[in-house]
C-alpha cells in the first residue's frame, strides 16, 4: 500500500480497520477488548474508527499481542559501525541545527 499518496485521515481508517480485522480474528467484542484493556468501549470504538490516542493504541495492540508489529510499525534506527567509529562512541544527543550561514538547500 502506497501510504504517502493517501491522507492522514485515510491512513488512521486504515490502522483503525487492521485493529478492528485483528480483534475480529482473535474473537474478541469491542467489550471484552475494552475490559482487558482497561479501556472504555468509546475508546475502542474510537480507535477502531481512525481515532483515539497512542496510549489507546498501545494498550489495544498489547491486549491483541501484537505490539511487536510497532517494531514493523516504525523500526529502531541503528547506527553503523562506521558512523560509531567516526564519533568515536559518542552517542548522538540532539540533532545539530542550522548555525550561521542558513543553507539553500532547505530554503522555502
Amino acid at each position: 500500500m502506497d501510504y504517502y499518496s493517501l491522507s492522514d485521515s485515510a491512513i488512521e481508517a486504515e490502522i483503525g480497520a487492521r485493529l478492528k480485522a485483528l480483534r475480529l480474528r482473535r474473537n474478541l467484542t469491542q467489550q471484552t477488548l475494552a475490559d482487558a484493556a482497561g479501556l472504555s468501549v468509546t475508546a475502542i470504538k474510537g480507535i477502531e474508527s481512525g481515532r483515539g490516542r497512542l496510549a489507546t493504541l498501545i494498550a489495544v495492540l498489547r491486549e491483541l499481542a501484537a505490539l511487536d508489529q510497532l517494531e514493523h510499525f516504525i523500526p529502531a534506527i541503528t547506527v553503523s559501525p562506521l558512523q560509531l567509529a567516526r564519533r568515536k562512541g559518542v552517542r548522538r544527543q540532539r540533532a545539530t541545527g542550522s548555525r550561521g550561514k542558513p543553507d539553500d538547500t532547505n530554503a522555502w
